[in-house]
């Protein structure tokens, strides 16, 4: 099987995430499945059927994180430098609007946009992998093609 690289922080987050669902969500969702079930027909109770699907999504979670820490390799990024590469924190400038954008360049199971996390699959992250500081970027993106300016590669 295939590696997948996360950052440390990112394998915290599911080590974080694993414990929350194994200690305090299923035994919850047990706990409402044996309420229900205490309440008669089962065949009506709609109390009964939402605890059994909330109970298949925690345990297909469970699964699911088990298997990508299984499969992990952390890297650290503060053992890292130069070019653009895997963990790198680049800040770049939109060369049309001046508009400076600052992601992590991570793996696809820790990716959040929203929280300047990139996916290092996406087509901004392809784009810069092996760029240097003050390289320009051509990315092709579904919005159209994008210009941006690399300001600076930092590993934190």
């Amino acid at each position: 099987m295939e590696k997948i690289l996360i950052t440390r922080a990112g394998f915290t987050a599911l080590e974080k995430e694993l414990k929350q669902l194994k200690s305090v969500e299923r035994p919850a969702v047990i706990q409402a499945i044996a309420e229900a079930r205490e309440l008669g027909d089962l065949k009506e109770n709609a109390e009964y059927h939402s605890a059994r699907e909330k109970q298949g999504f925690i345990e297909g979670r469970i699964k699911e994180i088990e298997a990508v820490m299984s499969l992990a390799e952390v890297v650290d990024p503060t053992k890292m430098s130069g070019a653009v590469k895997f963990g790198a924190t680049v800040t770049l400038v939109d060369e049309d609007t001046d508009e400076e954008k600052t992601w992590q360049i991570v793996g696809e199971h820790e990716a959040k946009i929203e929280k300047g996390l990139l996916n290092i699959k996406s087509p901004i992250a392809r784009a810069l992998i092996g760029k240097e500081e003050g390289d320009s970027v051509e990315v092709r993106t579904p919005g159209g093609d994008k210009s941006y300016e690399i300001l600076s590669i930092t590993y934190k």
